[in-house]
């Protein structure tokens, strides 16, 4: 699959207007600034976004994947690339987690693959975090979807444990009240919370993660009869094939390559396979929302862009709270 040009022409001008916007000043929460590496690896965002087209063309889903891999890093000890860790005989680390067994290998290839070329250009100067928040922006533009501002500046974190992962992160078969709490203890609105679920626009879950909504819904009716039939039955074939716990649906059975709105649009006609995407238009509390989504793109874009500058600075660490990693998935002590 071949990209066109049109979107890296809009990321490269989006860039282009931002940067003189944003240079003078750092992020006031974070200490962050969006030209952090002006002087010191000026070649930083051409590296990204040449290393991210290439990977793309090659794995179409690298975006889904970049974009999931960043969420989950930073609901978990914030946005410090700890879920880029692997565990050793010391140490368990987040992505040993069960929840982050199935974030897909292109992903974290695709961070591996930056941090080598960004370590012969300027090399113990960008870290693992600012790839992958930089990364993850850049990929959602090239898939149809909004421009947001990444201030740059993180450093890495110098703690990752399984055993943080566990509460921190929205499983399928959750509650709205479960979901809407675990975000809230974030900071995130109800709002900003079904702007970041629009993240499946582009995303796939795993059999497992739907299995019981059409196998064993309940004792008399196997599959809920809120999924379309057509949709179900495509699903249950599907998942028949699942003897390893890998096959997995998009999310968005019509656009799925394709950031936009669909999203929202499949809820109300029982396209969804997951419990927790159906439960937007079910809640009072989200509905109102996922259907502003579902008829009104811009406002899908304006919000989502605002959710994701919020969210790629959470809990982010500087200074001498973190480090650069000189590989991103082992911290500096260890490669000494």
């Amino acid at each position: 699959m071949a990209f066109s040009s049109t979107p890296l022409l809009f990321l490269l001008f989006m860039i282009s207007m931002v940067i003189p916007a944003f240079s003078k000043s750092n992020n006031k929460n974070n200490n962050l600034s969006i030209d952090y590496y002006k002087k010191t690896c000026p070649d930083f965002g051409r590296i990204v976004r040449e290393q991210i087209q290439e990977k793309q063309s090659k794995q179409p889903t690298t975006a889904a994947g970049t974009l999931r891999l960043f969420l989950h890093d930073c609901m978990v000890e914030g946005c410090d690339g700890s879920v880029l860790v692997a565990s050793n005989s010391f140490n368990k680390a987040e992505r040993d987690a069960d929840i982050n067994l199935s974030l897909p290998g292109d992903a974290f290839d695709v961070v591996a693959r930056i941090k080598t070329m960004l370590e012969l250009s300027c090399p113990n100067v960008v870290s693992c975090s600012d790839i992958l928040a930089e990364a993850t922006r850049d990929l959602v533009v090239m898939q149809g979807g909004p421009f947001y501002t990444v201030p740059l500046g993180r450093k890495d974190g110098l703690v990752s444990k399984v055993e943080s992962v566990e509460g921190n992160l929205p499983r399928s078969n959750m509650t709205m009240d479960q979901i809407l709490k675990l975000f809230a203890a974030k900071g995130f609105s109800a709002k900003e919370m079904v702007a970041l679920m629009g993240a499946h626009t582009i995303g796939f879950a795993h059999c497992t993660e739907f299995k019981d909504r059409i196998y064993k819904y309940s004792k008399t009716t196997p599959t809920d009869p809120e999924i379309n039939p057509k949709y179900a039955e495509a699903l249950k074939s599907m998942c028949a094939n699942d003897t390893n716990g890998t096959m997995s649906a998009f999310n968005d059975v019509l656009t799925p390559n394709k950031f936009d709105n669909m999203y929202y649009k499949n809820l109300p006609r029982g396209l969804a396979a997951l419990a927790s995407d159906h439960a937007l238009i079910k809640d009072s509390r989200t509905k109102g929302f996922a259907e502003l989504y579902a008829a009104n793109q811009t406002a899908f874009f304006d919000d989502f862009a605002r959710a994701m500058e919020k969210l790629s600075v959470l809990h982010v660490k500087t200074g001498n709270a973190g480090e650069v990693r000189r590989r991103c998935d082992s911290f500096n002590d260890l490669m000494t």
